[in-house]
């Protein structure tokens, strides 16, 4: 038969096929592979202190003067309402007692104002006090050539105007919204209503009023106690004396367990141990799950996690929604003393990166463990996933930066944990036998011991309502660039 007439799948077998000879060779193999492990940086960069009694201690000096935080503000049917203790919030309502305090409560008026409205103009006097529901405001000031001067920016459960109610004096700043806000809002005329209401409220307002301002005069801003002090050439001066008071009521941080049970068949270990250990590699990979745990507790945990721990004067937002360069400038102003580094989702690096490049100043890098890293003004920008992005109904959705110092020397902020406990594999991290079943199972008990403390308010900040989803349209740039 001729060659020419053979079919193409027709040819004959000349040598064994590759198919069939890799069942004689052996394969090369990599340990298991997961997903989920990140790098973990926090926790490369947080010292670690050793907590030999599990308990650690942060001993601060007295507070004599409770400082501003946040009043809850409730949606019902999408009408915002707050409890009445909230109030207790504001210093100057703080020792208020609660016929004071439900009084007030009742004389708060909801409005709502239109994007550029000027609740308060500078110069005026009108004795009110604002409570933010719902949107931002804008606090001005004038320069020194008239030009307007922005102090502060508040949002939700923000308050300002408290000592306009008792002060006689016009306002020195300009009040201005910078989106539609819904505030609730205490005018003097309010408060002059309810003492003719309830004459008996008068002579308790006015002495839990000039209480407050007395011990306002004798703290410094962060409400502790001035130290009395002399400083001069005078010989007959006579030296102040004085002390500092420690708070009564320490804040302590118990180590936090993270536990697991890892089960292993006997045969699977008996029988399938080479080229990698069966126990081994279910230890590796659980332990990296615990480990991710342990990052997502440093920052989530309502008990000790950075989200939860800031100070509401720590607390900042974006002016547009996008994080741009003046507002991490204004980030840096929260943790002046030694910032350590940013933290924050890498969608969130992202949107700070493209506000960078709009604007033609690209951030420069580090090195860090081998690894290249953003920085702005020297600090750099540390990734991590653990900070979660809240969706919105636009469907972009937000999140926030962090912003630490860190360290015991600098009073800053530092993971705990205690080496040396029994079945120590690393520090603060044990394995131990469980023992075996009927079936032949034997089980590993998995336990990591950690926490996180802040020592000092000032050694966090963060940056709220960070919008991540915004892009630069750079055609209509280049167009307008054209047409100018």
């Amino acid at each position: 038969m001729s060659n020419t007439n053979r079919e193409p799948n027709s040819l004959l077998q000349r040598s064994v096929t590759t198919k069939v000879a890799r069942n004689l060779a052996n394969t090369t193999k990599t340990p298991p592979q997961m997903m989920s492990i990140t790098p973990r940086w926090l926790l490369k960069l947080l010292p670690w202190v050793h907590v030999s009694s599990g308990t650690y201690r942060v001993n601060r000096t007295k507070i004599e003067l409770q400082k501003p935080d946040r009043i809850g503000i409730d949606f019902h049917e999408g009408t915002p309402a707050f409890k009445p203790d909230a109030l207790k919030s504001i210093p100057l309502f703080s020792s208020f007692n609660d016929e004071i305090i439900t009084g007030l409560a009742k004389k708060f008026v909801l409005e709502e104002s239109d994007l550029g409205n000027t609740l308060i103009l500078e110069g005026e006097e009108r004795h009110k006090l604002f409570i933010i529901a719902h949107g931002q405001v804008e606090i001005l000031s004038k320069g020194l050539h008239g030009e307007e001067l922005r102090i502060a920016l508040l949002s939700e459960g923000e308050f300002f105007g408290e000592e306009e109610l008792v002060s006689q004096k016009p306002s020195t700043v300009t009040i201005r919204t910078i989106t539609p806000v819904s505030f609730f809002s205490l005018s003097s005329t309010d408060i002059d209503k309810l003492f003719r209401e309830s004459p008996s409220l008068r002579e308790s307002f006015g002495k839990a009023v000039e209480e407050y301002l007395k011990i306002r005069s004798t703290v410094n801003k962060h409400g502790e106690k001035h130290i009395d002090l002399v400083a001069g050439f005078d010989e007959d001066v006579e030296i102040p004396e004085t002390y500092v008071d420690y708070s009564n009521k320490p804040r302590e941080y118990s180590l936090q367990a993270i536990q697991t049970v890892v089960r292993v068949h006997t045969r699977v270990s008996d029988l399938y141990n080479e080229p990698y250990n069966q126990i081994e590699q279910q230890m590796r990979l659980t332990i990296e799950g615990i480990k991710e745990r342990q990052e997502w507790e440093f920052i989530n945990n309502r008990e000790f996690g950075l989200l939860h721990s800031v100070d509401p004067g720590q607390r900042i937002s974006t002016r547009y929604g996008t994080p741009t360069p003046d507002d991490l400038d204004d980030l840096l102003t929260k943790v002046w003393k030694k910032p350590a580094f940013f933290l924050a989702h890498p969608k969130a690096i992202a949107a700070f990166e493209r506000e960078c490049t709009w604007r033609g100043v690209p951030p420069p890098t580090v090195s860090l463990f081998g690894s290249p890293f953003l920085t702005w003004r020297g600090v750099p920008l540390i990734p991590s996933d653990k900070i979660e992005i809240n969706k919105s109904k636009s469907g972009l959705g937000t999140t926030t930066i962090l912003l630490l110092r860190v360290g015991e020397n600098e009073q800053g902020i530092v993971g705990l944990h205690q080496a040396g406990i029994p079945g120590e594999i690393s520090p603060s991290l044990s394995a131990r036998l469980m023992g075996l079943d009927k079936l032949g199972v034997a089980s590993y008990l998995l336990t990591l011991y950690s926490s996180l403390a802040v020592l000092t308010d000032d050694a966090l900040a963060v940056l709220e309502n960070v919008e991540v989803g915004y892009y630069h349209d750079y055609e209509h740039r280049k167009t307008a660039l054209k047409t100018k």
